[in-house]
């Protein structure tokens, strides 16, 4: 006969965590916090845009990215040869923000069979269109099939001198808060594409207005990687005390900073870079330009920080903004309006598992 068991005290009060309770960055907090690593030659592992290999008198950067459809692309309007090329980009652009040059690529894919060869055809020729704009090598990969959607994941390799590679970790107070390019943009595309959809679905007949918006789609689809950065920084004679690319948003990536060196910051609004006319475009869907750019996420600009020293350096070179700097811990992480106002930097960007 069989008996019930007693439930154990500890079982009343339990329950399962929520993904989207923990949050993408909050999950891989849980899931790694007991990694620990076996080889010397692992200089840094996870917490970072790369992990750092020893390789002698170089180091080997190591990083990966996973693409999934409906939660990373939307091909209604994402053309296949855009998102290869954007798949290839996105993991190059971390590379970049280890200040290193990205040097061999794989690719690997889950895909169903709604898909013919001639879209995967199209995919890869995206691919290897940033191959070759960046002249990284595409040396392997997996294919897998998948029983609904696409699934893109790449892992990149790059190179750097130890004396070169820029972490996440190295800020100080007093260090100047810097930006390449302008913001916003990625994400102002994105509400136009969305826009366009929406009118699609209502009416299939009709052809969508995109014209004149070329700029703020073309960093939604077709982002660059600012691997120019490392060789101007260089011939100006700089090296960043911090970095990191900005594909969650501004707001995300300058907590990453601030976390991983243990400093606070103050960011002033009125430095952000926006393009204009992504400026007036935010303004028509009602969203405050800045926040565009604190949330938006994908434009893959460089953020980083640099000594004080440096201001004469940096202050003039063309397409880099200094738009705050470091504080110490204790006093906080603030966006300072124009009219003085302190608005605690909050992170609302994009989050992979609250799919937002």
């Amino acid at each position: 006969m069989y008996k019930k068991k007693d439930k154990k005290p500890d079982d009343a009060g339990s329950r399962l965590t929520s993904l989207a309770e923990l949050g993408e960055f909050g999950l891989i907090d849980r899931l790694t916090k007991n990694v620990s690593h076996f080889h010397p030659e692992t200089l840094k592992g996870i917490g970072d845009d790369a992990a750092v290999i020893d390789a002698g008198e170089k180091v080997i950067l190591l990083s990966t990215d996973l693409l999934v459809e409906g939660i990373h692309f939307d091909l209604t309007y994402m053309p296949f040869r855009h998102l290869g090329y954007k798949a290839a980009v996105v993991n190059i652009s971390d590379i970049a923000a280890m200040n290193g040059i990205p040097t061999q690529m794989t690719v690997s894919l889950a895909v169903s069979s709604k898909f013919s060869a001639e879209a995967l055809d199209e995919l890869y020729a995206g691919i290897l269109m940033a191959c070759n704009q960046y002249k990284v090598d595409l040396v392997g990969g997996d294919t897998s099939s998948n029983v609904k959607g696409l699934m893109i994941s790449v892992s990149i390799i790059g190179v750097a001198n130890k004396e070169d590679v820029v972490y996440r970790n190295g800020a100080r107070s007093g260090d100047l808060l810097c930006v390449t390019g302008d913001l916003g943009s990625a994400y102002v595309g994105l509400l136009i594409l969305e826009r366009e959809k929406s009118v699609f679905q209502v009416d299939p007949n009709m052809q969508p207005e995109l014209s004149g918006f070329d700029y703020q789609i073309g960093r939604q689809l077709r982002p660059e990687a600012r691997t120019d950065i490392r060789n101007l920084l260089l011939g100006t004679g700089i090296r960043p005390t911090s970095m990191i690319d900005i594909s969650d948003g501004l707001a995300s990536e300058i907590l990453h900073i601030c976390k991983q060196s243990g400093v606070g910051c103050k960011l002033f609004e009125a430095k952000i870079p926006i393009d204009e006319h992504t400026r007036e475009l935010a303004k028509e869907y009602k969203i405050i330009p800045s926040v565009a750019a604190l949330s938006g996420g994908e434009d893959y600009e460089l953020l980083f920080t640099v000594k004080q020293d440096d201001y004469e350096k940096i202050k003039d070179v063309a397409g880099i903004t200094i738009i705050g700097h470091m504080t110490a811990p204790s006093e906080g992480k603030y966006m300072i309006t124009p009219d003085g106002k302190s608005i605690p930097i909050t992170a609302q960007g994009w989050d992979g598992m609250r799919g937002k």
